[in-house]
This record gives C-alpha cells, structure tokens and sequence, in this order.
C-alpha cells in the first residue's frame, strides 16, 4: 500500500466515492455488517454529541469546546483497529476516538467544564490525557513507543495531531525518534484544512503532510479522512507494520473541519460560504449512509428515532456532569506557588464572578 501510495506522487487513499460507491474494491476492509452498523451509529452519536456539546456552550453551562464535525471518519476508523492494550495519545478533537477506548461522554463534558476529574477516563486502558499543547504528546507517545519495544509488548500506538501541529518543532521531533528507536507508533494527522484561522496551503511548501515522513525514513500515506473504510484499511495496514517491527507510520488524513476551530472561533471570518458547500459534498456521515442504504444495510427513517435516545442519553451525561461537585477554587490557585501571585488573585475573582453570572442563570 504504501509503495502504491506514494506521497511522492500525492495520490489520495480512496475505497468510496462521495456517492457511496466502492471505487477501490481491491482495497475495501473487511467488517462484518452488523460491525459496520454499529460504525454508523457510533458516528452518529459522536456527531449528535458533538453538535449538542456546541449548544451547552453556547448556553453558558460549559467552556470553550472544540468541534469535530465533519471528521468522525477518522476516530470512526480508529475505533475498527484499537484493541485494549493499545495507546491512544489524543489531541483535543478526538470525541469519537475516546469513545471508542472506553471514556464516557460525562468526563468528556467535565474536562471542557474545568474538571481535572474530566482527563482520568477511569474506564479507558491505555489512553493518555486530552492535550491541548499543539504536538506536545507526540513526543510522549514516541517515549511510549520505545517503552513497548523495551518490554516486548504487543501493543501499537496512535497518536493524533492536526495539520497546525506539523508546523511545531515537537511533530519533527517525535518523528525522528520515533524512526530512529523503531517505534510502533502510528502518527495520524487530521488535516483539516485550517491550523485555526491559517490554510493549509499558507502552513508548508510540501505538495502534502505524508511526504514529511520521508525525510525521517518512516512508510506514510496520504488517505481520504472522510472515506471510514479508506481510514480503516489504512489504520489495519499501519497497524500490522508497526506490530510487525518496521517502525512506525504516518498517515495524512485529509478531511475538512465544518464547525469552528472552538467555540471562541468565527470560521466565517476566513473561509467562504461557496469552500464549506464544496466540502459538504464529502461527508464522511452522508456517504457511508448512502453506502449503507444501498447494501440494504441502513433504513434512514429510523433516525429520528435513534437520534431521539441519544438526545436524551447525551442530556443525562450532561446533566451528571453539570451536578458534580463544585471543584474547590482553592485547588486552582493556591497551590500553584507558596505565595499566590498577583495575576492568578485577579484570576480567581474573574472566575469568581463568572461562577457568580452562572448562579444568575438557574
């Protein structure tokens, strides 16, 4: 796969089209179909989540949040190959991904709320904090990679950044030792288009991500991120290299981020109406629906139902995390030096008065 899809030549991964239809049967994964079922509805929910996470912030009752939609292929493709005893070594865009190692939509939802309690994922094996540092966690997961290989473990590691994230000297890094100490990780890029408000095209000179894999001697590819079983085919594909001793892979997943970078973001400020309808068209929901419908497989008049109990599931969570225990202010501030500086007092009174205009809300 690799050889064939050199990035070299910047050829793209493709097995569906936009229209649902397998272009590429020679490459199509194998999954079963009541495993492709639950992939639907897995993304589905990630996406209802997703869109309803928006809507609490926007209601005053969490922080700043960072959208997905538009990219629930990715950690819909991730979700076929993590096993257990695999790391996943997140950034902060990878709802469906954590879901997918075992963390609940509460944690998900106390982490934007301010809760340290929201990182502990206290049912999730092998998964390292959200990290919001840009690229900062791929070093740690090139350090766990050697650590596998030092204790001959049968464990593969994926770790995600965006197309922001290979401008930071830490990408660069983690890439070279991760080749030198022949690591079995698999890093994977979500190159959504835009490292907040800059385009991709302003963010390097390479014809694409997945060549700079080259430079370090690692295998990489350039994959349509919004094609779940291109993802999955691709991840399968790095897997079995990495947990077969060649080192580790690089895989560019090209997709388009449909919501803002945060809630704090305006996209319409850099982007156009016409590029958002264009990229639309590629879905990642809409053509594995399409796929899905056509196989017999799907009946979509059976959404609004579905859609329905996830409300009312994602509501609870929400509702959970919203009546956890105030976090003590005192853990915030007071012990970050022996006397509490200047800066973090004027902090702890803005917060203060934020939790103030909160009470005012009930």
């Amino acid at each position: 796969m690799f050889k064939e899809y050199s990035p070299l030549d910047d050829k793209l991964f493709q097995v569906m089209d936009n229209n649902g239809k397998i272009i590429n049967p020679a490459w199509m994964p194998e999954i079963s179909e009541e495993r492709l079922q639950k992939a639907f509805k897995d993304m589905l929910f990630a996406r209802q989540a997703d869109l309803m996470a928006v809507s609490y912030q926007r209601q005053g009752r969490m922080f700043t949040y960072p959208p997905n939609y538009g990219q629930e292929a990715i950690s819909g493709g991730l979700a076929q190959v993590m096993r257990d005893q695999d790391w996943l070594v997140p950034a902060f865009r990878e709802l469906g991904a954590w879901l997918a190692k075992g963390a609940t939509l509460k944690e998900v939802f106390l982490y934007f709320m301010g809760y340290e309690d929201g990182t502990v994922f206290k049912n999730a094996k092998n998964i390292t904090p959200i990290s919001v540092p840009i690229a900062s966690q791929l070093i740690h997961a090139a350090g766990i990679g050697y650590a596998i290989n030092y204790k001959k473990e049968d464990s593969v590691v994926y770790a995600i950044t965006g197309d922001g994230g290979t401008s930071i000297g830490d990408f660069h890094e983690a890439l070279n030792f991760a080749t030198v100490w022949n690591a079995p990780v698999v890093f994977i890029v979500q190159n959504n288009q835009f490292a907040i408000s800059v385009p991709f095209k302003k963010q390097t000179r390479s014809i694409n991500i997945a060549v700079k894999g080259i430079a370090y001697g690692m295998s990489c590819i350039k994959v349509d991120g919004n094609d779940l079983f291109a993802m999955t085919r691709a991840l399968r594909e790095a897997e079995a290299h990495a947990r077969e001793g060649k080192g580790p892979v690089l895989i560019e997943a090209l997709t388009y981020r449909r919501g803002a970078h945060t809630t704090s973001d305006d996209p319409t400020k850099y982007r156009t109406k016409e590029e958002e309808e264009q990229w639309s068209i590629t879905d990642p929901l809409d053509r594995l629906r399409k796929y899905m419908v056509a196989q017999k497989l799907w009946d979509a008049s059976q959404e609004e139902t579905l859609l329905a109990e996830y409300k009312k599931e994602i509501d609870r969570q929400f509702e959970e995390a919203e009546n956890y225990p105030a976090y003590p202010l005192d853990d915030v501030f007071k012990y970050m030096y022996a006397d509490i500086t200047d800066d973090l007092k004027e902090q702890k009174v803005e917060h203060e008065k934020f939790l103030k205009w909160k009470e005012g809300l009930k």
